[in-house]
């Protein structure tokens, strides 16, 4: 999948008037690809779309028009974009109560290092996380960390076929698992070559 240049993206003026219609284009868009892994942890696949808008409202909020602010900004986002063999996430850690995710935070240090995924039956394959910087330390997790599941040729084409697609944690105090939909699995598939 091509990394995002300048060229791709939208003045700030443009975006103002092209935002609504782009924001619902992309929420549609994301639909299909979220996996909920349990009540407390959802993973949001990335992809060159996502990553647009993610620049794109980063732009509006800083109301950054200089072109170096600009290039940060997409070396800041480029690196979530899939490379066609491996699938990226934001994985989020979501308790509602502030307490109880300060509590969860700490109870769930490493968990980052638990998610996994199996193609077909496959083996599992698992995340790595937070290549740019550490999120995690011995006492606590953070609440939002980004993952990369590097699939074999295999994988890539199982899931083009439409294979079962399990996701999972395996955490000492956080052990879930799903299928993934039929339409996720389709979404995912597309991002890969």
């Amino acid at each position: 999948m091509d990394k995002l240049t300048t060229a791709d993206l939208f003045s700030l003026e443009e975006y103002h008037k092209r935002r609504t219609a782009f924001r619902a284009e992309v929420l549609a868009h994301k639909q299909h690809r979220r996996a909920q892994i349990g009540p407390n942890v959802t993973l949001y696949f990335e992809d060159r779309m996502t990553m647009q808008y993610q620049i794109q409202e980063m732009l509006r909020a800083e109301r950054i028009f200089e072109s170096e602010a600009i290039a940060e900004e997409l070396d800041a986002y480029n690196p979530l974009i899939p490379d066609g063999s491996n699938l990226k996430a934001t994985m989020m850690i979501e308790y509602p109560d502030a307490d109880e995710r300060r509590a969860a935070l700490q109870r769930l240090a490493g968990i980052e290092h638990a998610v996994y995924m199996a193609v077909a039956g496959g083996a599992r394959i698992s995340a790595l996380a937070d290549e740019d910087l550490s999120r995690s330390n011995d006492d606590k997790t953070s609440a939002v960390h980004f993952l990369r599941f590097e699939l074999d040729r295999a994988s890539c084409e199982a899931l083009k076929q439409g294979a079962v697609l399990k996701i999972g944690i395996e955490h000492p105090h956080y052990r879930h698992e799903l299928d993934a939909p039929v339409e996720v699995v389709r979404a995912l598939a597309a991002d890969l070559v």
